[in-house]
């Protein structure tokens, strides 16, 4: 793990998430190949972007963590801005397209973000009320 780069674990999770606007989250394990390919792709982008926390969060040392995200194939990248989940995607991203979500995520619209989301929520609230 590189020097810009954080481990996250079930005890600094919800922290870092909470006093950091911009988190960055690199789901991988020891065992997998490609999350060794996509670790010095991440660890650069992460010294380009010193104003963001890039985590690191090992599922087989962390799977509680893994769970609770629904983790399901490893490397999965997700970027959490002001607490909520903005991008979740299974697979190793070439700098490129790494870059590219980086800066789309930069310029999202965030008071639009949490307007969807609270419709979204409420859109399924009524639909369980009406089961």
């Amino acid at each position: 793990m590189s020097s810009a780069t954080m481990e996250l674990t079930k005890e600094n999770f919800d922290q870092t998430v909470t006093d950091n606007e911009f988190v960055l989250i690199d789901f991988w394990a020891d065992w997998c190949g490609p999350c060794k390919s996509f670790a010095p792709v991440y660890d650069k982008a992460a010294e380009a972007n010193p104003d963001m926390v890039f985590g690191k969060v090992d599922t087989e040392a962390q799977p509680e963590l893994a769970q609770a995200f629904g983790i399901q194939s490893i490397p999965t990248l997700m970027i959490v801005r002001d607490q909520v989940a903005v991008f979740a995607q299974p697979g190793a991203l070439p700098e490129a397209a790494l870059e590219d979500v980086i800066g789309q995520a930069r310029q999202l619209d965030m008071d639009e973000v949490r307007k969807s989301v609270a419709e979204e929520q409420a859109k399924a609230e009524g639909q369980q009320q009406g089961q």
